[in-house]
């Protein structure tokens, strides 16, 4: 089996490198590309040809465009890389026989409400970056290709940025933090995400017909000021001198941002977890195992 991974530089490429290496012949670019072959995925004829001069089995597709608020004034390159490239890799998945695997954002929703999102529900993006990851989501499934379309939530990994790593150098710096409580989803892990993806992606070569959308999240729910109290309690239980004293819980008006955000990003994971026989931990475990990396304690 040959895969192609695209967005290999970012925090769940990063980690695709590594769970989908048993699995066969794998190829990673990112949007530099490689010698003869383009993965930048604003270049859709460059994609094209090089879907076509690799022939893969597999198309991974873990690059996107994610800057949430330029994407309300960079709205034409937002399609191009999230839509218009999306199309591209379906018709070459089509004409190749591949699956594509695709990543998506509970962004696609209203964020209204406080019930999780299912699979089935209809959507309705509050920004563009959402309506971007819609369009995309529409590409695919309209192709008619093999395809795994998976949903997730608050991404992090150990390898880059993060919402914890922010929160404990702010905690280091300050005495008080003032965190958005009005906002509620699911931490989950990019080394989550690329191994259910690996275990995906060996299920449907035996059973097609487990082709579709899905939530992949990690079990539970916090809000964002839940999350921050959570990272810098166990900070401090692992010996970390932190400088914080008051974490305040704030309404989302009171930080306005270009792009709207959606209040309820709760994603149910139970049809990921009965059609692929998984366990899905807890957002906690994966949270401290990250923390306790970055921490290396």
């Amino acid at each position: 089996m040959k895969i192609l991974l695209l967005g290999k530089s970012g925090q769940v490429g990063w980690e695709l490198q590594r769970s989908l290496v048993p699995l066969g012949e794998l190829i990673c670019l990112d949007r530099h590309g490689a010698p003869g072959l383009c993965g930048d995925l604003a270049d859709l004829d460059g994609l094209r040809a090089t879907l076509q001069a690799v022939r893969p089995d597999v198309i991974v597709n873990a690059a996107a465009y994610t800057a949430v608020d330029k994407a309300e004034a960079e709205r034409e390159l937002a399609e191009r890389v999230n839509a218009q490239a999306s199309r591209v890799m379906a018709e070459e998945a089509v004409r190749l026989g591949a699956w594509l695997i695709h990543y998506s954002t509970d962004y696609v929703f209203s964020g209204e409400g406080s019930t999780p999102w299912l699979e089935t529900d209809a959507v309705a993006p509050l920004n563009h970056y959402g309506a971007s990851k819609a369009a995309g989501e529409q590409a695919i499934i309209a192709s008619g290709c093999k395809h795994l379309i998976f949903r997730t939530s608050w991404c992090y990994g150990s390898r880059g940025g993060n919402f914890a790593k922010t929160m404990l150098r702010l905690a280091r710096e300050r005495a008080s933090l003032d965190v958005v409580a009005d906002q509620v989803g699911a931490p989950t892990g990019a080394d989550l995400i690329a191994d259910v993806t690996a275990h995906a992606i060996q299920q449907v070569q035996q059973r097609p017909e487990l082709a579709g959308v899905y939530h992949l999240v990690a079990g539970g729910e916090v809000s964002w000021h839940g999350y921050a109290a959570f990272v810098i309690g166990l900070a401090r239980d692992l010996g970390e001198e932190l400088a914080v004293t008051q974490i305040n819980p704030i309404d989302s008006a009171a930080y306005p941002t270009p792009a709207r955000r959606p209040l309820n990003s709760r994603l149910s994971n139970q049809k990921l977890r009965d059609n692929f026989s998984l366990h899905l931990p807890d957002w906690q475990s994966g949270v401290t195992r990250m923390l306790r990396e970055i921490l290396n304690k």
